[in-house]
C-alpha cells in the first residue's frame, strides 16, 4: 500500500486512518448509548406504572379508612353529607390520581373535577369483593384503575391515573439524548476537523524539512559515485540525521577502499585469465593431438580385432569340421575329445567377441524359436566340453515352450552360463539345467556344485572373475547382463555351500 510514496501520503494516509476510527468510535458509543435507553425504557415504563399503583392504591386505602372512621363514630350521618365532605376534602386537597365513587349499579357518586359526573354513563364493575387494579381507555388514552369495595354502604372507591403519560417521558428523555448525542458528535467533528487541519500544516512543514535533508543525502550519494567525497554534517539540521553522517562517509570511505582493491585484483586476474588462457590454448591443441592419435590408434585397434575373428572363424570350422571327419573314420579317441573341447572352448571365446564388436552396430531382429530345441542342442555343444572335466550335464526341459527373441542373443546367454558352470564346477560333479514354462513366464536355471560366490551382483561387471587361477577374460557374465537388461529378463543368483543356482525368467509371455 505504501511502497513508492512520499512521506507526506504516508502522513495523510495515517491521520485519515486515525480519523476514520475516531470517527467509527463516534458511532458506535451513539449507537450503543441509543440501545443501552432501548433497554432501559422498559425498567423506565414499569417502574413509573409501579409508582402509579402505588399511588391510586394509597389514595383509595386513605378513602376507605376515612369512610370506615366516619361510618364507625357518625353512623346517622347523611350519605349526601359523607359524600360532600370527601368533595371537599379531596377537590382542595386533590392527591396524585383522584378518588371516584359510585354504588353497586355503577351509577356515579362522586367524581372531582367534573360537575356532571352524575350525568355519566354507569360504570360496570361486578363482583369487586377486595382491591383490583383495572386498566381501560377514555378518550383514546389509557388509564389505570384501583377499585375496592366499601360493603357498609354498598359502595365502591376507585382512584385513577393516566398511565400513557409514562410514554411521553420516555419520549422525552430519548428527545433530549438524541440532542445531546447529537451536539457531542458535531463538536467531536468540528475539533476533528480543526485537528486534521493544523496536522496537514504542521505535516507540510516537517515534509518540507524532511525533503531538504534527504535531498542532501541524495546529492551526497549521488556525487559519491562518481567521486571520492563526504557528507558535511553542518548541512544536516535534524539530530536523528546527523547521526547516520559518520556511517554514510565511513561507509563511502569504505566502497572506495573496496573499489581501489577491487581494481587491482581485477588487473591481477586479467593477467591471470591471459596466461592461464594461453595454457589452455595449448593444452587444448596437445589434446587434440592426443585425441586423433587415439581415435585412430582405437580404429586401428578396431579393424585389428575384428579381422582378427574374422581370419579366426575360418579356421576354427576347418578344425570342427575335420575333427567330425576323423571321427567319422577312424573313431573317438581321448586326445580328439581334448582337442575338439578346447577348439569348442575357442569357438565360444569367437562368438563373444564377435557379439561385442557388433551389438553396437547391429540391431538383431527377434524371431520365434523352439527353446527346447534350442537349449537341448546348445547342450549337445557343450557335452564334450564338460566330459574333459570328468562333469555330467543333466537337463530337466520341458517340451514345446516357444519364444520369441534373437537367436544370436539366446545363444549368448546360454552358451556362457554352460561355460561358466562347466568351468567353476567342481570335478565330477553334476551340472543340472532346467527349463519349465509357469504360468505366463519361461524360467531357465543352470545349477551348479561349486565354490561360494562371494558377491552374487559384482560377478555380472566387465572383467570380473571369481576365481583368478581360472582362465577367462570375464566378460561372459557381463555379455548376459547386458542382454538381460535390454530384453527385461529378471536375474537371480543365489550360492550357499550346497549349490549355486543361476535362475532367468523370461516374463509376461501371451
Amino acid at each position: 500500500m505504501f511502497k513508492n510514496r512520499s512521506v507526506t501520503t504516508i502522513y495523510i494516509w495515517g491521520m485519515l486512518i486515525t480519523f476514520l476510527f475516531a470517527l467509527m468510535f463516534i458511532i458506535l458509543l451513539i449507537y450503543e448509548e441509543y440501545n443501552d435507553f432501548d433497554r432501559e425504557s422498559s425498567t423506565i415504563r414499569k417502574t413509573y406504572i409501579d409508582t402509579q399503583k402505588n399511588n391510586i392504591k394509597f389514595n383509595v386505602e386513605q378513602a376507605h379508612a376515612f369512610l370506615s372512621q366516619i361510618n364507625k363514630n357518625y353512623s346517622k350521618v347523611s350519605t349526601d353529607n359523607i359524600l360532600k365532605s370527601i368533595e371537599n376534602i379531596y377537590t382542595k386537597n386533590a392527591p396524585k390520581g383522584n378518588i371516584f365513587i359510585f354504588d353497586k349499579n355503577g351509577n356515579m357518586l362522586f367524581y372531582p373535577n367534573n360537575k356532571n359526573y352524575k350525568k355519566t354513563q354507569p360504570i360496570l364493575y361486578k363482583n369487586i369483593k377486595r382491591g383490583d387494579f383495572i386498566t381501560y381507555k377514555y378518550q383514546d388514552r389509557e388509564k389505570l384503575a384501583y377499585i375496592k369495595p366499601f360493603a357498609p354502604l354498598g359502595w365502591n372507591i376507585g382512584s385513577e391515573v393516566f398511565i400513557d403519560d409514562a410514554q411521553k417521558e420516555i419520549n422525552r428523555q430519548k428527545l433530549e439524548l438524541k440532542k445531546r448525542l447529537i451536539k457531542i458528535m458535531m463538536e467531536i467533528l468540528s475539533l476533528s476537523v480543526i485537528l486534521f487541519g493544523f496536522s496537514i500544516i504542521w505535516v507540510g512543514v516537517v515534509h518540507n524539512i524532511i525533503l531538504k535533508q534527504i535531498a542532501t543525502f541524495s546529492s551526497f550519494f549521488q556525487r559519491a559515485s562518481q567521486n571520492y567525497t563526504s557528507i558535511n554534517i553542518e548541512d544536516i539540521d535534524i539530530k536523528e540525521f546527523r547521526a547516520m553522517v559518520p556511517y554514510a562517509n565511513s561507509m563511502v570511505d569504505e566502497i572506495h577502499a573496496k573499489k581501489n582493491k577491487l581494481k587491482d585484483m581485477n588487473m591481477i586476474l586479467e593477467k591471470k585469465v591471459n596466461r592461464k588462457t594461453q595454457d589452455l590454448e595449448r593444452q587444448n591443441k596437445l589434446l587434440a593431438e592426443e585425441k586423433n592419435f587415439s581415435e585412430s590408434l582405437v580404429k586401428v585397434q578396431d579393424n585389428f580385432i575384428r579381422n582378427s575373428i574374422h581370419e579366426i572363424n575360418t579356421p576354427l570350422a576347418v578344425i570342427l569340421t575335420h575333427i567330425d571327419i576323423h571321427k567319422l573314420k577312424l573313431g573317438n579317441n581321448d586326445y580328439l575329445s581334448k582337442i575338439e573341447a578346447a577348439t569348442k572352448m575357442i569357438a565360444n571365446i569367437y562368438d563373444d567377441l564377435s557379439y561385442m564388436v557388433k551389438k553396437n552396430r547391429v540391431e538383431y531382429e527377434k524371431e520365434t524359436i523352439d527353446m527346447s530345441d534350442f537349449l537341448a542342442n546348445r547342450i549337445d555343444f557343450f557335452i564334450q566340453i564338460a566330459n574333459g572335466n570328468k562333469q555330467k550335464i543333466i537337463s530337466d526341459i520341458q517340451s514345446d515352450i516357444f519364444i520369441s527373441f534373437p537367436p544370436i542373443e539366446l545363444q549368448r546367454v546360454i552358451d556362457n552360463n554352460l561355460s561358466n558352470a562347466i568351468k567353476y564346477a567342481k570335478k565330477s560333479s553334476n551340472i543340472m539345467v532346467n527349463l519349465k514354462k509357469y504360468k505366463n513366464q519361461i524360467i531357465l536355471e543352470f545349477i551348479t556344485e561349486s565354490k561360494v560366490i562371494q558377491d552374487t551382483k559384482k560377478i555380472f561387471d566387465p572383467f570380473h572373475r571369481e576365481n583368478s587361477y581360472i582362465s577367462g577374460f570375464g566378460l561372459g557374465l557381463e555379455i548376459v547382463k547386458s542382454i538381460c537388461d535390454k530384453r527385461e529378463i529378471k536375474i537371480d543368483v543365489k550360492s550357499d555351500k550346497s549349490s549355486t543356482v543361476f535362475r532367468y525368467v523370461f516374463g509376461n509371455l501371451k
